[in-house]
């Protein structure tokens, strides 16, 4: 559907991402700092059948066209479900049953399956984003209300974005992933220096284990990469996903991963575990992405029970990996406590949100406030349990 919002500006909701010709869509996109809402990668999302109506990720993308040039894109998804999202609103979900309201189909915005920071629309260089911004929230406004939408979700949104949004009244839900800075580390020994001296040596020891395997780490990326190494990762990251269950978040098909090899190996970095002296297949690898100075760990998966090759293949190998390509910030993805012990202290991201019905919105401004300190104090106690090394002059008073 296409509708006048104004002399010479257009809005079309679209299903599929293919209405919009590539070159149009990256036009808005390659100058994000995520990889994650360029064309080829959500393309291939959808033509593969991992995020689709019949996943519960419908797209429905917002497009905003001056005359027939495209000059703002909101990547967005109807949902039947919060699967796939790790932003947990379940208990919102079980609130609005009690008070008799469908919280299903939601309206969201984010790059599916993928808990990284970065979301916002896309607007085309030289617009007025405030300007843009507010016309399309309008009309997600609009949408929503005339299909009975529960309300609208942004998560993992671009800080600078996200004063824009808050500005138009969404509310701000505060969370945390764990984060690597790059501090101007010139070697992976000379990482090892923001450490006490205990955890020190367990990360040498946890690298180590590794190496008493008989394995070797390898980065591999780019046109290095064959066809196989995709089907490969995709063998692993279901076997990972299966092992825990219900948990397992197993949202990705086959052919997503074979599709990446013909259009977007280029931002794939595999780390690759080899047997000494066996140059074959290897017994374990995570998968990575990367655009300019950023690394954003995705996948994993080995077939053997390795001791600390998760720790090695997912944190240390990249960090060495990135310290020597100048990344200046380290996503490994989703979960786990277990990261702050590898210098990935807590690091606050928020999401954003409108209800369309009014009690919701009423419950959720009288609570989020207290949600988000609660959030903060949760932040703050983990990054003081650091392993880290005390400055010089508090280790000798």
């Amino acid at each position: 559907m296409v509708e006048q919002l104004k002399p010479r500006y257009s809005v079309a909701w679209i299903n599929q991402i293919a209405e919009v010709p590539q070159t149009a869509w990256d036009a808005l996109a390659m100058s994000l700092k995520t990889p994650f809402f360029e064309w080829d990668w959500l393309h291939n999302l959808e033509s593969s059948g991992s995020a689709t109506a019949k996943t519960g990720w419908l797209p429905n993308h917002l497009t905003l066209w001056r005359d027939r040039s495209l000059i703002a894109v909101a990547p967005l998804y109807l949902k039947g479900h919060s699967y796939g999202e790790f932003v947990f609103d379940q208990q919102w979900a079980e609130l609005s049953q009690r008070i008799g309201v469908e919280y299903y189909p939601k309206l969201l915005g984010m790059a599916p399956f993928t808990p990284a920071e970065g979301y916002r629309f896309l607007i085309a260089p030289g617009e007025d984003e405030v300007e843009i911004t507010t016309l399309m929230l309008r009309e997600i406004d609009s949408f929503c209300q005339r299909n009975r939408i529960s309300g609208c979700h942004f998560l993992y949104v671009d800080p600078q974005w996200q004063k824009i949004a808050e500005q138009q009244g969404y509310t701000p839900w505060l969370h945390h992933s764990y984060i690597w800075q790059n501090s101007g580390f010139e070697s992976f020994d000379g990482y090892l220096q923001v450490f006490n001296a205990n955890q020190r040596r367990n990360i040498k020891r946890e690298r180590k284990a590794v190496e008493k395997a008989g394995l070797r780490l390898q980065a591999v990326t780019g046109e290095e990469i064959p066809l196989s190494m995709f089907s490969l990762m995709y063998d692993f990251y279901a076997d990972t996903c299966d092992k825990f269950g219900w948990w397992g978040s197993k949202y990705l098909t086959k052919k997503f991963f074979q599709q990446l090899h013909d259009n977007y190996r280029h931002r794939v970095v595999f780390f690759a575990a080899y047997g000494d002296g066996k140059p074959g297949q290897p017994v374990g690898m995570s998968f990575c992405l990367f655009k300019d100075e950023r690394l954003y760990g995705r996948y994993w998966g080995s077939f053997q029970e390795i001791d600390c090759l998760h720790f090695d293949a997912c944190y240390y190998a990249p960090i060495e990996w990135a310290i020597a390509n100048n990344i200046q910030l380290f996503d490994p993805g989703a979960g786990g406590r277990h990261k702050k012990r590898r210098g990935f202290p807590a690091t606050g991201n928020y999401s954003l949100h409108r209800f369309y019905n009014h009690r919701l919105g009423q419950i959720l401004s009288a609570h989020i406030r207290e949600v988000n300190v609660h959030e903060q104090q949760e932040i703050d106690a983990i990054n003081a349990e650091l392993p880290f090394a005390q400055p010089k002059s508090l280790e000798n008073p």
